[in-house]
This record gives C-alpha cells, sequence and structure tokens, in this order.
C-alpha cells in the first residue's frame, strides 16, 4: 500500500469532516475519522495521539507498536503510521496535530528541547493511570475549547500555551515510565546481566556473534536508542561498553578455569578472529589473553 503525507492542518481536517479553525494546529476525535486516516500516513506534523479503544493492530514505521486502551503516543514528521482495524470495534480517542511552524519565535519553539520524547523510536505506548488519563484527557477538552473561541489577539497564546501543557504533562508520564522500567523484576542490571550471561555460555556466539546493543533491545522489547538510553541513565555506562565488560568477564573466567586455546575462546565468545579477541582484551586489560592467563591461578 502506498504512503501518504498529509499537507498540513486543513488537509487533516477533511480525514474528520471538521472544519479548520487554526493554519497550525488541530484537535480531533477519531470516532468521527474517516477510514482512510488509519491507512499508512506521515502526517509531517507532530502529533500526540490518546487511544481510548484497541480497534487493531497499530503500526508504527513498519513495526508494531503495542497499545491497549487508554495509552498514548506520539509521533513526529516523517513517521509513517497505519493501522489494521479490527472492523467490530469503532475508534475512540483524540488526536492532536500540530505544525512546527506553530513554534517560531515563542516560548513553546525555544521550550521544546524538553519534549524529546518525540524522537524516541518507541514500540510501547505509554500507559496512562486513570488520574494520568484524565489530566490528559483534560489537556485536550482546553486545548478544543480554545481551538473552537472566537479568536483574538491572545488566541495564538493560549493555543501554544495548551499544547506546552500537554506536551509537559506528556513529559511527565513518559518519564515516569521510563523510570519503572528499570525496576521492573527486580532491576534493569538484573535482567541484562542474566541475558548476556545466558547467551555468552549457550554457545550461540560461535555461530551466530557477539550479543550487540540492537540484539539486547530486542530482547527488552525496545529500540536500540531507547535501550540505550535507558542503560546510559540506569548504569551510568553505554550499552556497548556494558555488553564488552560482559564478554571481557566472560573472556577471563574462561582463561581461568579452561585449558581452552586463546583461538577457541576466542570463537566461543564471537569474535570473528583471534587478532579481534586479543586486541579487545590488551585494551581493556593492559596484557594480552596469553599473559593474563600465565599470570592467573589455575
Amino acid at each position: 500500500m502506498i504512503m501518504k503525507t498529509v499537507k498540513g492542518i486543513e488537509e487533516f481536517n477533511q480525514y474528520f469532516h471538521q472544519p479548520t479553525l487554526h493554519p497550525y494546529a488541530s484537535v480531533a476525535d477519531l470516532s468521527r475519522a474517516d477510514l482512510t486516516l488509519f491507512e499508512p500516513l506521515d502526517f509531517g506534523m507532530y502529533c500526540v495521539v490518546l487511544m481510548d479503544e484497541d480497534f487493531g493492530e497499530l503500526v508504527l514505521g513498519g513495526q508494531p507498536m503495542r497499545y491497549r486502551a487508554g495509552t498514548i503516543f506520539s509521533l513526529r514528521p516523517g513517521q509513517v503510521v497505519s493501522m489494521n482495524l479490527d472492523y467490530t470495534r469503532k475508534p475512540r480517542g483524540w488526536m492532536l496535530a500540530f505544525r512546527p511552524e506553530l513554534m517560531q519565535n515563542c516560548g513553546l519553539g525555544r521550550d521544546f528541547y524538553m519534549f524529546n520524547f518525540f524522537q524516541k523510536d518507541v514500540f510501547e505506548a505509554l500507559e496512562l493511570s486513570e488520574a494520568e488519563r484524565g489530566i490528559i484527557l483534560n489537556s485536550f477538552a482546553n486545548l478544543y475549547a480554545e481551538l473552537n473561541t472566537p479568536q483574538d489577539y491572545l488566541s495564538n497564546h493560549l493555543i501554544r500555551l495548551c499544547i506546552g501543557h500537554l506536551l509537559s504533562y506528556c513529559k511527565r508520564f513518559f518519564e515516569r515510565q521510563f523510570a519503572q522500567r528499570a525496576s521492573v523484576d527486580n532491576s534493569l542490571k538484573s535482567r541484562l546481566d542474566i541475558l548476556i550471561d545466558n547467551y555468552l555460555s549457550s554457545g550461540l556466539p560461535a555461530g551466530q556473534g557477539q550479543p550487540t546493543v540492537a540484539w539486547c533491545a530486542e530482547q527488552f522489547h525496545l529500540t536500540p536508542n531507547y535501550f540505550g538510553e535507558l542503560v546510559k541513565r540506569e548504569l551510568q555506562v553505554t550499552a556497548h561498553d556494558y555488553i564488552q565488560q560482559k564478554i571481557l568477564t566472560a573472556a577471563k573466567s574462561l582463561l581461568d578455569t579452561t585449558t581452552m586455546s586463546i583461538n577457541d575462546i576466542s570463537e566461543e565468545l564471537g569474535f570473528a578472529y583471534p587478532n579481534h579477541f586479543t586486541r579487545m582484551f590488551r585494551i581493556q586489560t593492559g596484557q594480552t589473553p596469553l599473559k593474563y592467563r600465565k599470570r592467573a591461578p589455575q
């Protein structure tokens, strides 16, 4: 199916059979949407979507996005989103769309760097508590009311304030979910340790290579960028460096407790060539694997 780009707010409003009340911003009720809205679209704008019903499979950037009723997600210009509709359920929810031009030479534009959730490729919608959902609905309602108020000299200012209010709460709730991830199943570190240790001891690296940041992120059902930020934030080290330290620990264990050759250990840990293993080991420890083995107790 061919992807379409929405040209602007007026075309956006046509999907909802509603008038254009502002050239750069709109709020729409998903229950009023033409079903063509759910075909692959690049809205070409920043969007915040509250899903108040599970009405099909949500696909973002070609990847399924997990969501359920009462969750929220964001879009940035260039992202393609679509729905594989469940026609037994009616779409319900709200959608904000605003063009980048709205943020020029104003406080919303100066503060927009704060709303970095737009730049995260996350494939799980933000879970909202009932209280949080109420706050988001109230924010949508305030913006909808302002857009429907006859315009005066304060209109643009108040519309930007309403959007900033909504985005600020989204920021708070995204940060809350981000922080909570680290404590699920005891801790991020323990989960990551088990994941990497099991892989390194499975024999799989010899045939499939070393664990990568992308592979680890996939096991956590996260994008590599989001996973990398989570590891950096919680463990104060990059995901790549953390994996390398786990590989080094495994290498030391094999050198200490087995009589495997350096070549065999290199293959066991997924190195393409033994000299790659030796170089990594020397950089990390200041000595070659062979010198380490001779100095280590057997």
